[in-house]
């Protein structure tokens, strides 16, 4: 499964909003350069670009005082609910193995973003999940914990109160936020992967709730869904996605990104053209964007934010910021300040 195919519900990132107010952040800091809107959000029919719920994830991270093990206590809030007709079919499955395997069939609808496999290993259950190959590594982090976080909630909700855990793996090294343990297991890091591990006993147990006319309901559903769902995008916008969300420091090249699309450089070039635009097009557009939100956050520095960006000095990004802009870098940070701030902060500007 390749996330960028489909688009998702906005479920998740009203759950990422709700995570953080309980921390104080406002929505609205969380939204920007998502171009989503709270009334998009309240929309359950809403399509949300996975690049968009990037976004929304950087935001958060940027925001956040404490990282790791954020993912963690976020995908944990992921309950059955969240997953719509999906998680109405894995409630009704006739046992944990067949909740399972539905889930697996329909991962587009789960809101994950990392590889995940299930093997049998012995007695035991595993599930392991890699990270999505291109995000930040903070970025990567998170979706990886939150889609484990969210697999154990959703194991939990579905066998019921007594499941256990086995094992909880996890391959980062630090661990700066101390985590309870999870369904009975312990977290451990620095692990040799990132890994569940459960007895195989645990998915033969028969589900209180089991009903296959449901179930079978729920399959015909998701599968239209999934088609619904399935990116209709043109190139151009699928470019702009994934140069959007990638790490800065340097840009994505073409050929980069022609791999990501199963495609060569010149099949690329080509669809771009038929479509009006082109990759140097797309990527400065991309970049400007990128330059919004981080000179937004005064708590970086001008420096920082064109090495982000990944030009090679602060006076090759201001020469670049005035040709997409009409202004420098310093201006356009002290307009959003300003901005920010509101009218009482515009009155007593000393300027």
């Amino acid at each position: 499964m390749n996330f960028w195919d489909f688009s998702r519900g906005p479920a998740s990132v009203r759950l990422l909003l709700d995570f953080a107010s309980t921390a104080g952040l406002e929505p609205a800091r969380l939204l920007t350069g998502s171009r989503l809107t709270m009334a998009q959000l309240h929309d359950p029919h809403c399509p949300v670009a996975p690049g968009q719920e990037l976004v929304v994830i950087e935001n958060l991270l940027r925001l956040s005082r404490q990282t790791a093990g954020l993912g963690l206590q976020v995908g944990l809030q992921y309950q059955l609910s969240a997953y719509g007709i999906l998680g109405y079919g894995l409630l009704c499955s006739a046992t944990g193995a067949d909740a399972l395997a539905l889930a697996e069939q329909y991962l587009p609808l789960t809101y994950a973003f990392s590889k995940i496999t299930h093997k049998l290993e012995g007695d035991c259950d595993c599930l392991y999940f890699e990270p999505p190959t291109g995000l930040e590594p903070a970025v990567q982090r998170f979706v990886v914990e939150r889609a484990m976080g969210a697999a154990c909630r959703l194991l939990h909700d579905v066998i019921g109160n007594d499941f256990q855990l086995n094992a909880f793996g996890l391959r980062y090294p630090d661990r700066h936020a101390p985590i309870n343990p999870i369904l009975g297991a312990t977290l451990t890091c620095g692990a040799k992967a990132n890994v569940l591990s459960f007895r195989h006993e645990w998915l033969e147990k028969a589900l209180p709730q089991a009903n296959p006319i449901t179930v079978a309901m729920c399959r015909q559903m998701c599968g239209e869904l999934i088609e619904q769902r399935r990116s209709q995008q043109g190139t151009t916008a699928l470019v702009r996605q994934y140069l959007d969300y990638q790490a800065s420091s340097p840009p994505p090249s073409l050929s980069k990104v022609a791999r990501l699309l199963n495609t060569s450089e010149r099949t690329l070039k080509r669809w771009l053209q038929q479509e009006g635009s082109s990759f140097s097009a797309v990527q400065t557009s991309s970049r400007q964007a990128k330059a919004e939100r981080l000179l937004a956050d005064e708590r970086l520095s001008l420096t920082v934010v064109a090495d982000l960006l990944g030009f090679s000095d602060l006076s090759t990004f201001s020469q670049a910021y005035k040709r997409w802009t009409g202004q420098a870098p310093s201006h356009a940070r002290k307009r959003m300040v300003t901005a920010a701030a509101g009218p009482r902060s515009q009155n007593h500007d000393p300027d």
